[in-house]
């Protein structure tokens, strides 16, 4: 097997729920391949780089393997390797993240009157 199709491969290897979430995201512009965007029937062959964004984590990836069948996780894990500054840059942003919303404290539900000051505020702005 040569190559297999972008959407097809990102099910198999677990990225995506389903094909039509993967099509989705190739279309929405959060896959690069080769730092180029493309479309979901092009083909992907080993030793291709892929830029995926998923929320607020971007990985770079190299395709080791080519499936067109979805496995299990351990079988999908071999089908890719993130780079090495990839994964340091997305575990340093994500301690960043979980630092800055440790510093966000929260009252709790609003009382009586702060949820009346909500609501005029909320029919002033209509």
């Amino acid at each position: 097997m040569t190559g297999v199709r972008l959407d097809k491969w990102l099910w198999a290897a677990r990225f995506f729920k389903t094909r039509a979430k993967s099509k989705e995201a190739i279309d929405g512009g959060k896959i690069h391949l080769g730092g180029h965007r493309c479309k979901p029937s092009k083909e992907v062959v080993a030793g291709d780089i892929l830029n995926i964004t998923q929320g607020f984590d971007e990985k770079i990836i190299i395709v080791q393997q080519v499936s067109e069948k979805r496995g299990s996780a351990t079988i999908a894990q071999g089908l890719y390797e993130e780079t090495a500054e990839s994964e340091t840059k997305r575990l340093l942003l994500t301690e960043q993240r979980k630092a800055a919303g440790a510093h966000i404290m929260s009252e709790g539900r609003p009382t009586k009157k702060n949820r009346r000051l909500i609501h005029q505020f909320r029919d002033k702005n209509r």
